[in-house]
């Protein structure tokens, strides 16, 4: 941008003098500014793209981990579709990509670097990430030993820990039993809890730091603005509001027994 605006500045001296310095340097500088957004939106795009092309694949390799790929997972893929409002364009290249995942050559550790690379490493969007695998391979209602075992591999290829696997399962489960009367049962308790990332007996501080911490790095116009596709935003609010349900659960057990 600096060197845009030293031509635009050199230009317009040459013909205008001091007017013509400050008027170039700042035709110079509106032009840098456009051409900057124009690469950034770019190359944005292409890190969303790869970034939903990576979803699809990876989740053929995990839904493929057990032996085969069931009704349902392939159900909950077409959900999927649905619920990202993919395009036919863009369906056709998610089922390309799931297929590529399922063959038997297909390079996992290859493409989890692709994500690492394209997502700069960003938890939250690493944990999306994950959560759209957890979700498709706990379709057909229980999680097999070699997809669990497949989930792990693709969490340390991802950088993530067997933890945040289970504050995405918590996720997933959403806290939503309730014992009678308006009590949280222990299982709800627990996953809140996990899904916060705290321990029971931390403080009102910690936790209440703790839901600012996720809210933030999970907030929707932050992870777009990193690479999660658009159709992915409403996933991203999911989070948010389970992050929120979460917190909320925990205070009001708290209140309950103080």
């Amino acid at each position: 941008m600096l060197i845009a605006i030293l031509i635009g500045a050199g230009l317009g001296f040459m013909f205008g003098k001091l007017p013509g310095l400050i008027i170039g340097a700042l035709l110079g500088y509106w032009v840098a500014r456009r051409l900057v957004r124009r690469v950034v939106i770019s190359k944005l795009s292409q890190m969303q793209g790869q970034f939903l092309d990576s979803t699809f694949a990876v989740m053929g390799c995990v839904c493929k981990a057990d032996g085969h790929v069931s009704g349902d997972e392939l159900r909950v893929v077409e959900a999927l579709f649905e619920r990202l409002r993919l395009n036919e364009e863009q369906r056709e290249r998610a089922k390309a990509a799931f297929e590529r995942g399922k063959a038997d050559d297909f390079d996992l550790d290859a493409e989890l670097a692709t994500v690492r690379r394209v997502t700069g490493g960003q938890r939250a969007l690493l944990q999306v990430f994950l959560q759209v695998q957890l979700s498709a391979i706990a379709a057909d209602g229980e999680l097999h030993p070699a997809e669990h075992d497949m989930l792990l591999r693709v969490a340390r290829g991802l950088g993530c820990s067997e933890a945040e696997i289970e504050q995405i399962e918590a996720m997933l489960r959403g806290g939503q039993q309730q014992a009678g009367g308006g009590a949280t049962s222990q299982q709800a308790l627990t996953d809140a809890y996990r899904v916060l990332g705290v321990e029971s007996d931390a403080s009102d501080a910690e936790l209440k730091r703790a839901y600012r911490r996720l809210m933030s790095q999970n907030h929707p116009d932050k992870l777009a603005g990193k690479g999660l596709p658009e159709s992915m935003r409403d996933m991203a609010e999911a989070r948010t509001q389970e992050i929120s349900h979460a917190y909320d659960l925990i205070k009001k057990a708290r209140e309950a027994n103080a």
